[in-house]
């Protein structure tokens, strides 16, 4: 690598960015440009700035990691991609990776970790942290088919939805913000690909899910 790469760092955490953005700031040949809490704001920046890798976060508010990647790849196929998260769940490593993502990195990764993905990406490498390298290298048996399962938090709050609860009834039965729930509504429907609660419903009791 001989040119100076510019990334973005994007998370709607500040003590996220600030962890990431340190963690990463002596990176050889890697300059972070900017740090960022929303993908609204980074889909304006890339319009008229120069950006070769972006960290986002898999769950953002208003719009997701998983439908930004998607969003950006296909204006911007050239742009190196990598999500992060909390969460290891194959279903959503598997759909990011889809939708043109170049790797996924768990947020508890170690600094070798996320240095090593991000120059292999760099390199033209689908990269994973060692963790979800490990789920993703488990058999691929009907990886399409399966149906993914609820987080603990997202059990609850399909619990509620199946009672016709709102989000802002959820978020105070839960002791959540109504952005909490609004994006882990989101999530859920994204999840499993259904276009409203009553189709998610459907299909979770369908498969004993909220039992």
């Amino acid at each position: 690598m001989s040119k100076k790469y510019k990334m973005v760092v994007v998370d709607d955490h500040p003590i996220v960015i600030s962890g990431i953005t340190g963690l990463l700031s002596d990176l050889d040949d890697v300059e972070i440009v900017q740090k960022m809490h929303s993908g609204v704001t980074l889909l304006d920046y890339i319009e008229n700035n120069k950006v070769d890798v972006i960290l986002v976060d898999i769950f953002l508010p208003v719009i997701t990691g998983i439908d930004l990647c998607k969003s950006i790849k296909q204006k911007f196929p050239e742009i190196v991609i990598i999500g992060m998260s909390s969460q290891s769940e194959r279903s959503l490593v598997m759909q990011f990776i889809r939708n043109g993502g170049n790797g996924y990195i768990l947020k508890n990764a170690s600094f070798d970790e996320f240095k090593d993905c991000i120059y292999k990406a760099i390199d033209g490498e689908i990269v994973f942290s060692d963790e979800v390298k490990t789920i993703v290298s488990q058999p691929l048996s009907e990886d399409l088919d399966v149906v993914p399962s609820l987080s603990r938090r997202e059990k609850d709050i399909a619990i509620l939805l199946s009672k016709g609860k709102q989000t802002q009834e959820i978020a105070d039965e839960l002791f959540l913000s109504f952005l909490t729930v609004q994006t882990h509504r989101r999530n859920i429907l994204q999840k499993y690909k259904t276009k409203n609660v009553a189709e998610l419903i459907t299909l979770l009791l369908k498969n004993n899910l909220l039992d």
